[in-house]
């Protein structure tokens, strides 16, 4: 059973990895040196020489840069003298200095607004470090320098104590001078270290309460949100400190009433205490010194103050984190897992219903992985994506687009890859993954209709009640009607009854970068990769990280809540590409990637700008909605050197906003821009316990993956057997069917079901009331499958919900006496060898005759004879009554969303038409020809090869009024469509004048 993982047990297994400082350390306060005012002075005189007097200069000595009238073609052809150079040379200083100017402007604008870091002016990297060297050194000597100047003592101010070493400089300011920062950075980080080391000893280790310094955390105003990272990163010289920061704050009450429960998940408003090293000026706030704060947040810290002694003890206030869902008192960190609503009762079943839902340990899989039957919206994805595959590949060889496959029947699996697909059918849950798709869109629809914003989510949590909860990076307010605030103002929650009421919404997929990670107390944990803040790294050995990113990669691949995506994997999952060729691509290594995601990032941002959106967020919805804002998720299975580590969390600093997500393995720990780190164990747990949490993982193991990568790649009918690249698909021929049924008059069966129209069975008594829909059921499932079908795959297939191992062995026996033995008693269903269950020979339907019938007539005895194909074929299209299972109750046969036989039927009704109306068209028969094609019409109208075949039957009777009639018939059932262009086509080749008519009707 998953359970929480808290702090406080995580620290007592590992107390080595205790953080370096647990407790604020006093820190004095730097008094201005004489030498910091020179600094002042000289550098307000280089300011005033460069802003002022350099264009003073300029202007008197030589003159405005600009011409006094509008240019002529006669300056393009004077002689170019030595005054030309000048001019020249003047237009460029005046260009320098406004550059410079405006790094000045931009340097003091983030100074005294306290925003965080400054914008960049473009192509100006060495004058605005410049400019903001002698703007620091401007501000220090002001009383509030260290609170108003973000990121001075970062940005080569060394004498200010700046712990940032090269690595984290370099992420802070990327781009072709990131060396010359990583320098001064260096020199600033060795000074840094010397000056807290003698700070902490003069104070003796005695920390007054109005020295503890404190950070508030800061709307995402025109940057991306904050991060424990980042404070850790920018304020303590390294980002992996963060842990330090979470463990002095955790469990403490903010000034909104909430709690730290996550280092991941942090609010603006909220107050940080920060351990007694911190260095920096970014809103690092003394509750007695913060002059630059107003008296209410002073307040708010020095409240916040109060309460650190709650924080390091063990506390009495553990019923107040029982409303988050924590288990436990005391110190139990909380954790993310929503609060479940009790499940609604289940109505008492109908008679011969049983919907009890099977308990875990009550059944076993019969040898089918469990990997996919614990994974059920991977396992609808990948179902989805398979069955239009093939319904794709039945297509394609119906109307020629590959040779030799027409009537084709799916391959068959075996093996591993057998056992895969009836662990998709049995795992599948193609209903909940509608709902999230249904519940996501119609969220922004309702959001987009009140002009709102989508929120910024990081994860989501299917219940097992049903409900779906959304955790929020932040408050967003109320939610729209039906969804509700969860257990605080960061969840949104939606009941199943409500989501089941929503309609298909017309707007695109609003966080289509979700995808599971597996399950904890019953909930379904999806992690919105695209949104996180920084890298998510994933330890533990190759080949369990290998099983995750493929889990990862299938479901991003196949789901049903989006609309598209990019999905690009380095270091494995080459034959994943199988799966979805349009969304998967595979690179070589790091280089490629650093290469291809540096251009891209570049675009995005560009894009975001150019559109006037802050994130994908507010441009992938509403009016904006275009497709730059389709997601792109990188997941590197391999670890990353230390150098590429650095160029990738510089590269992924500003992802979430542009709709990018890495997810990174790692052998180790502490990889450089991780804003979750979650580790795989060799027992299938994933944990997190930053977060909290201990998730019993979704995985993808590599003979998993083999084998569901053998299912696509038999289904492509290109590559697949009996495609253009297999066997048959040079020579012409069609696949056998996997049954044939003996058409002699000694073949007469047993059991004689009819499935193509009203479900009937001949040759058996009916049976019992309370079992007879669930024994129909049963038995049409199986004659569907003639290759056997699982026992698992039955019982789920019956009750969807979940039965009881004894009801369903119950059913199994009922069905057996039900259908009885053959006359030398052997029974008619049986169990083979892999443990599926097999009907006999003797118990056959029409849909095997029709299939049978057909494969004779065209590659069995009617090939040499004329009279029996002519006669073959006209008894197969007389088994056609209507489609398949045509009066099956509502509610019932659910199983039939999975299977392609809703394709197969027409397809196999069309080509019988066509062949029977070939037949009778070599013989001038044109009535009896339209009279076949009618019959199959009536099973397959949307067929165009029937259409067109009909047109040309028609134009043989020699009878134009008729033909014209045809025509326009054709052109309504076309609609707002049109004909389409080969009918068209056709219908200029037989009826010239055929527009004439339409545009007479219209």
């Amino acid at each position: 059973m998953p359970r929480r993982r808290t702090s406080s047990s995580a620290s007592s297994t590992a107390p080595s990895a205790a953080p370096r400082n647990r407790t604020p350390q006093p820190v004095r306060v730097r008094r201005r040196s004489f030498g910091d005012f020179v600094k002042a002075f000289l550098a307000f005189v280089v300011l005033l020489v460069l802003v002022v007097g350099v264009p003073l200069a300029l202007a008197t000595q030589i003159g405005w840069p600009l011409p006094d009238g509008a240019p002529s073609l006669d300056w393009l052809q004077r002689e170019i003298t030595v005054q030309t150079f000048l001019h020249i040379l003047t237009v460029v200083v005046w260009f320098a200095w406004a550059q410079f100017t405006a790094c000045v402007l931009v340097e003091v604008k983030a100074a005294l607004s306290g925003v965080g870091v400054p914008g960049r002016v473009p192509g100006s990297g060495p004058s605005q470090l410049l400019a903001r060297q002698l703007v620091a050194a401007l501000l220090l000597v002001g009383a509030t320098a260290a609170s108003l100047t973000p990121g001075l003592s970062q940005l080569g101010q060394s004498m200010e104590g700046n712990q940032k070493p090269s690595v984290a400089a370099a992420q802070q300011t990327p781009g072709i001078f990131a060396q010359q920062q990583e320098q001064a950075a260096g020199t600033a980080s060795a000074l840094a270290e010397q000056a807290g080391q003698a700070a902490a000893r003069a104070d003796g280790g005695s920390a007054a309460h109005g020295d503890t310094k404190y950070y508030r955390i800061q709307p995402p105003e025109g940057r991306h949100h904050d991060s424990l990272w980042e404070i850790a990163d920018r304020h303590l010289g390294d980002g992996r400190r963060y842990k330090e920061i979470f463990e002095l704050n955790k469990d403490r009450v903010q000034p909104d009433g909430s709690k730290l429960s996550e280092a991941s998940l942090i609010r603006p408003g909220w107050i940080m205490e920060m351990p007694g090293d911190a260095r920096g000026g970014e809103l690092v706030e003394m509750p007695d010194e913060a002059p630059n704060v107003s008296e209410q947040v002073q307040q708010q810290i020095s409240d916040y103050a109060r309460t650190g002694d709650h924080a390091q003890g063990g506390g009495g206030s553990g019923a107040q984190g029982g409303g988050s869902g924590a288990h436990g008192g005391g110190d139990n960190a909380q954790v993310s897992l929503p609060e479940q609503r009790p499940a609604p009762a289940t109505p008492a079943p109908s008679a011969g219903q049983e919907h009890a839902a099977t308990p875990a340990a009550a059944d076993h899989s019969f040898g089918l992985p469990e990997a996919l039957l614990t994974a059920p919206l991977l396992a609808a994805g990948l179902l989805g994506a398979l069955g239009r595959r093939r319904r794709q590949a039945l297509w394609q060889s119906a109307f020629g687009s590959v040779g030799g496959r027409r009537g084709m029947e799916p391959p068959t699996p075996t093996g591993d890859a057998q056992d895969v697909q009836d662990a998709l059918l049995v795992g599948a849950d193609p209903e909940g993954v509608r709902l999230l798709d249904r519940a996501l869109r119609g969220l922004a629809a309702a959001l987009t209709a009140e002009s709102r914003p989508l929120p910024v989510v990081y994860a989501a949590w299917m219940g097992g009640n049903g409900d779906l909860h959304l955790q929020l990076a932040q408050p967003a307010g109320k939610p729209p009607a039906p969804w509700q605030l969860g257990q605080d103002q960061t969840f949104w929650m939606l009941a199943r009854a409500d989501a089941e009421r929503y309609e298909d919404a017309d707007t695109a997929a609003p966080y289509p970068g979700l995808v599971s990670l597996g399950t904890m107390d019953d909930s379904r944990l999806l992690l919105n990769l695209e949104s996180v803040p920084g890298i998510v790294s994933l330890g533990g050995t190759e080949a369990d990280r290998t099983a995750v990113f493929a889990s990862v990669a299938a479901e991003l691949a196949t789901n049903g809540w989006s609309d598209r995506m990019t999905i690009t994997l380095v270091g494995f999952g080459e034959d994943l590409t199988p799966l979805a060729p349009n969304r998967i691509r595979h690179l070589d290594g790091f280089e490629d990637l650093f290469e291809t995601m540096s251009a891209e990032t570049r675009q995005r941002r560009g894009a975001l700008g150019a559109a006037g959106h802050d994130s994908v967020l507010t441009g992938r919805t509403g009016p904006a909605q275009h497709t730059r804002w389709a997601p792109h998720l990188v997941l590197l299975a391999t670890q990353p050197s230390d150098e590429d580590a650095l160029r990738l969390a510089e590269l992924a600093a500003d992802a979430g906003r542009l709709g990018i997500g890495y997810l990174v393995g790692t052998e180790g720990t502490d990889l450089p821009g991780a804003a979750w780190e979650m580790r795989i164990t060799g027992e299938g747990k994933l944990l997190a316990p930053l977060l909290g949490l201990e998730l019993e993982a979704q995985t993808l193991p590599a003979a998993q993956r083999r084998a569901v990568v053998e299912l696509f790649t038999d289904a492509d009918p290109e590559h697949g057997p009996g495609g253009s690249d297999g066997p048959g698909g040079a020579s012409g021929t069609a696949n056998t069917p996997p049954f044939l049924v003996d058409i002699s008059e000694q073949g007469r069966p047993a059991v004689y079901a009819r499935l193509v129209g009203s479900y009937e069975i001949i040759g058996l008594d009916a049976p019992d009331d309370d079992r007879s829909a669930l024994l129909h059921e049963a038995l049409a499932l199986l004659l569907l499958h003639r290759e056997g079908v699982h026992p698992r795959v039955l019982s789920s297939a019956l009750w969807p919900r979940g039965v009881t191992a004894d009801v369903r062995d119950a059913l199994l026996e009922r069905l057996r006496a039900w259908l009885g033995t053959d006359p030398d008693g052997t029974p008619r269903l049986t169990t083979d060898a892999t443990g599926r269950l097999t009907l006999a020979k003797s118990v056959v339907s029409d849909l095997d005759v029709l299939r049978s019938l057909y494969y004779e007539a065209t590659q069995g005895r009617g090939v040499g004879s004329r009279q029996v194909r002519g006669r073959l074929l006209t008894d197969a299209l007389v088994l056609v009554r209507g489609p398949l299972l045509a009066d099956r109750p509502e509610g019932r046969y659910r199983w039939l969303t999975h299977e392609i036989i809703d394709a197969q039927l027409p397809l196999l009704v069309a080509d019988t038409g066509l062949a029977l109306s070939e037949f009778h068209l070599e013989k001038n028969r044109a009535e009896k020809a339209i009279e076949a094609l009618n019959a199959a019409l009536r099973t397959a109208p949307a067929d165009e090869r029937l259409w067109h075949e009909l047109l040309r039957a028609t134009h043989a009777t020699g009878d134009p009024d008729r033909l014209r009639a045809l025509a326009a018939d054709l052109v309504g059932r076309s609609g707002a469509r049109g004909v389409p262009p080969r009918t068209e086509a056709l219908l200029d080749e037989l009826l010239p004048t055929w527009r004439d008519g339409v545009a007479a009707a219209g």
